[in-house]
Formats: C-alpha cells, structure tokens, sequence
C-alpha cells in the first residue's frame, strides 16, 4: 500500500481589529494547512495554529511537519499508533501535530461518509453557546468592539492591565449579557483576590487562567476566595497535567494546539470528568479549519470558546459557525470544511 502523503502550505491571517493579550498584541497571524492523501485520492485537511507562547511559528511547524511526513504509514485508520510514532519521532510541536491528527480523523470519516460528530457517537445539538473575545484596548475601544459583537450573548474579555477595573465599568454601561474574563497568566494570587470582589460586582461569571502557569499554590488560594469558576488554561496542556490541579482549578481548558491531537482531546475530556472537572475547549487565532476540528468536540464540554475564525477578516474556508453564539456542526462528511 501507498504510505499516506502529506503536504502543507503557510495560511496568512488577519485579525478584523488588533488583537490584544496581557502578554503581546498582532493583527497578523501565520498558520498552517495541512492535507493528507491516501493512496485512494481520498484527502484529509487540519491546521496547525502556532504559539510563541509554547515555543511554535508557522516556520517550526513546517520544519516539524518535514519530520513527521516519512513517519506516516499506509493505514489512516491506525491513528492511536500514528501518535505514539510522531511523538517518538519528535517531541513538543504540538501544533504541528494536531494538524496531523485532524487532517488523519478528516480523512477517516470521510472515508465513512459520516460527520466526525457522527463516528464518536456526539449529538450536536448538545453544543454550548461560544463566548466572543473583547481584546484589550482603550475603554471606548472596547465598548465599541462590544457594539459590533451584538449578536453573541456571551462575551469574554481578556484583561491584565492597569486599567482592568475601568475596563469593566466602561463594558457594562454598553451591555447587560454574560461576561467571563480571561486574564492570561498577568495577575498573582494577591491582586486576583483584591479582584474578585470587583469581578462580582460587574457580573463575571467565570475567571480563566489569572495567575502564572505554575502558581498551582495562587489558584489554590484563589479558589478557597473565589465565588465564581476557575478555569485552568495555561496551567493544564496535556491529559496528565490535570490530576495536579486537582482541588486548585474548577475546570481546564483544552486547546488541540496545546494538547497535540484530537485524541488526547478526547482523553482531557474524561480524565477530566473522572475528576470531577468542567471542561472547557478554546482556540488561538486561527481559520475556520481549526475551529471547526475542535467543534466537534463540544457536545462534551461545558465551556466554549471557538471564535478564532469569528475575529478574522480573511477566514478561508466554511466549516463549524457561532451564529448568534450558538455552535452549529456541519453535517458533511469528515470535518466538514470547505473553502470560501
């Protein structure tokens, strides 16, 4: 049999606005299309959205792809073995290798004819409504980006400034909908505690990744003050992260960029469970190709937060949508994604 083919291309991004974290601010973003070809012509697609953050640009990803192509045998379908080569092969890239798993369980299902929902046994009407990024900006910025963002009913704000109070007394003069804030890794535990009295009282529902990846201890003491969810992001990367958050966090959050594949996804999510977690499934920025891969897993989440492709001025393919912030699948085969 034919070894599986794969080839990649660079996918430049552009954000609608400047999008800004407590640790950095882009517009243009650079991820990766991944295909995959058997020896039937049969293709499978995924993207690989990199973080500085975890040690990936586009350029690592495709230098990383290079070693994981020869790694590919003939048979998609031995996709728990295909994992363990890549790995074996090279460590870490986990962006790199979660566009392999994606374009793998795509080409699968398609093979199927069958929603990738559909093969794990998922009902999509069980999906959560998606929140909406606010980046961070001038107060009177914000407000307007809340303005356009009208038809999503839950909003999600990154803070980590100075500013943070008068952010949020500026957001709630202009809407009255569900705010869960975002943090990213910029406060301590101290200055999280000093907030969260001021979280309350501006209606903040759920609080992600407030202090340092590994200030495990400043969750712990956050969470004994806290009335609200703790929501562990950069704290929590792989399945076997979550029992030492165990009692510090209310919840994790899954990104595949992060986790590396669909199916240590999949494995967060019941590790999670077992423990008593919510989980939550997020994203970087990225096309709707990503996104889409990590939608199928929402009908097994409590939390989302997909709506990289929704910031996007140049998304180039049509796959899983937030209308109105509720997540729809797409009922194709495989992904489910096309291009625009």
């Amino acid at each position: 049999m034919t070894a599986l083919r794969l080839e990649a291309s660079i996918l430049p991004l552009q954000t609608r606005h400047l999008f800004r974290i407590a640790r950095g601010a882009s517009r243009d973003f650079r991820s990766v299309w991944v295909k995959i070809t058997d020896g039937d012509g049969h293709e499978g697609w995924g993207e690989a959205a990199p973080s500085a953050f975890y040690g990936e640009t586009a350029d690592t990803v495709l230098a990383a792809l290079q070693r994981y192509a020869p790694v590919l045998p003939s048979d998609p379908w031995a996709l728990e073995s295909i994992e363990r080569d890549l790995l074996g092969s090279l460590r870490g890239n986990a962006a790199a290798r979660a566009a392999v798993s994606a374009a793998l369980h795509d080409l699968c299902a398609k093979r199927l004819g069958i929603p990738l929902w559909q093969w794990w046994g998922l009902d999509p009407a069980k999906a959560p409504k998606s929140t909406f990024t606010i980046g961070i900006d001038e107060p009177a910025a914000m407000q307007a980006k809340v303005r356009e963002a009208a038809e999503y009913p839950i909003l999600k704000v990154k803070l980590g400034t100075s500013d943070d109070t008068a952010i949020l007394r500026a957001l709630r003069e202009v809407t009255d909908r569900e705010i869960r804030v975002d943090a990213n890794c910029a406060w301590t535990a101290s200055h999280a505690i000093r907030m969260l009295p001021v979280l309350k009282e501006f209606g903040v529902t759920v609080l992600e990744q407030p202090v340092a990846p590994e200030d495990l201890d400043g969750f712990e003491t956050i969470r004994r003050h806290a009335d609200i969810p703790l929501i562990a992001d950069e704290s929590c990367i792989v399945a076997t992260d979550i029992p030492r958050v165990v009692g510090k966090v209310d919840g994790i959050n899954i990104k595949l960029a992060k986790c590396g594949s669909l199916r240590e996804a999949i494995r967060m999510v019941h590790m999670a469970r077992a423990h008593g977690l919510m989980v939550m499934v997020g994203c970087m920025i990225e096309s709707s190709l990503g996104i889409t891969a990590a939608a199928h897993l929402t009908p097994l989440v409590d939390i989302v937060d997909l709506d990289g492709a929704a910031l996007l001025a140049n998304d180039p393919f049509i796959g899983a949508t937030i209308t109105g912030g509720q997540v729809q699948l797409p009922t194709g085969p495989g992904l489910g994604v096309t291009t625009r």
